[in-house]
Order: C-alpha cells, then structure tokens, then sequence
C-alpha cells in the first residue's frame, strides 16, 4: 500500500467505500458460500481463490482482515481471511469459501444467520493444509461495549462537520484517530455507547433510517 485510502468501487449503482483498518467491526446478517465454479479464478485481491481455503468476500474490509464468523443457528464458528469483494445480494454480509462454510455447516442450507468479527490482519499463523490458521482466541464479543462508526476522513474539519451533526441528535459523539502503518491518519467519526450487541443493532437501524448508509458496529 501506499499510504491512500482504499478506493471505492460501485456495483449496481451502490458505491461502497472499504475500510483503511475494519478491526473490531461486528456484524450480524446472513452469510452465502460459494465454490465450484469459482475454483481457481482470481478474486478481487488479485489472489486465486481456492474453495477448500478459510477465505471470505465482505464489501468493505481490507484484504487481508482475519475475521471469525459465528452460524447462529448452531453455534459452528471458523476464522476466514478476506480476499475478494461481495456478496452483491441484499441483507447478506459475507459470502464464504467452500472449506469455511464447511467447518460452519452451512452447505446444506446454503443461508445462515451469522455473526462476524473482525479480528486483525497482524496475528500469528501456522500451516495447515490448505490455509494458513491463526493463532489467536476470540473474544466473546456479544457482551462488552459497543459503539457506531458512521465515518472516516482524511480531513479533520469534515470529521468535525459530522460530529457537530449527530451531537444534535445523539448524547455521544466522538472522534477517534487511526494512523496507518504508512502514517497516513484517518478520523473516525463514531457515535453512541452501548452494552450488549441487541442496542447496538437497534441504533445502526436508527442512523440508516436517518439517512447514514454505511454504518457498522465497532467492539470497544
């Protein structure tokens, strides 16, 4: 990388607008696989993809971002790494290689209810198999605190703009700051505080209906 933010993409006339660091982020929404017919073609990253792999298309996590996913319906867990882009198909938030859904059980329905957590793209890693796995517990992030991202500039002042918005509105906003390993800094507009993942859920739909499309839900 050279220090920019990533660039955004548009696809069906949505622009989505990937993250400089997502770690942290949860979300929960249905999770798709894919496999076969993808077997050996590249993917958004430019890697191949390899469907007996744990890897993971999202719309907007940088490539390379560990993330554990969760089927709620039975409790499976796997830790991906993402590498391509997608799913394209409303209310689905990741889209998982053949060997990861798997692991989860979710071939046979094709759909599950997931949770995901987005857990770095520094951690240790051995080999084994086909995939690198990483060595690291999860944390059980359904209880802690949680809060909103709603943005992130490279501008301070538009930062500031936004805050000064949703404070109207909100009791808390904030801006945190992230500088990358290229040292490039990156303003990070998040608003609210809470408890468990259920308020958390429900002020994400609050900030979509006002309007703020690409919110997501951050782990303190």
């Amino acid at each position: 990388m050279d220090g920019r933010l990533p660039k955004s993409y548009s696809v069906n006339g949505v622009i989505y607008y990937p993250l400089l660091n997502g770690e942290g982020l949860v979300q929960e929404g249905m999770a798709s696989w894919y496999g076969k017919e993808f077997h050996g073609k590249k993917t958004s990253s430019g890697e191949i993809y390899n469907m007996y792999g744990k890897t993971a298309a999202h719309k907007i996590l940088p490539f390379g971002t560990y993330v554990k996913v969760e089927n709620l319906a039975n409790r499976r867990e796997v830790i991906v790494r993402i590498n391509d882009r997608g799913p394209f198909v409303k209310g689905r938030i990741i889209d998982l290689s053949y060997g990861a859904a798997r692991q989860i059980g979710l071939l046979g329905p094709g759909v599950a209810k997931v949770r995901l957590v987005a857990l770095s793209r520094k951690i240790g890693q051995i080999k084994s198999g086909n995939d690198y796995v990483p060595l690291l517990e999860a944390a059980d992030f359904r209880k802690g605190k949680f809060t909103i991202q709603v943005g992130a500039f490279e501008n301070k002042d538009n930062a500031l703009r936004l805050v000064n918005r949703l404070i109207v509105i909100f009791r808390y906003a904030t801006i945190t700051t992230y500088v990358s390993p290229q040292e490039k800094t990156l303003y990070r507009v998040r608003v609210s505080l809470s408890n468990d993942l259920t308020g958390a859920n429900k002020m994400v739909d609050k900030l979509k209906y006002l309007g703020f499309s690409q919110v997501f839900i951050v782990a303190l």
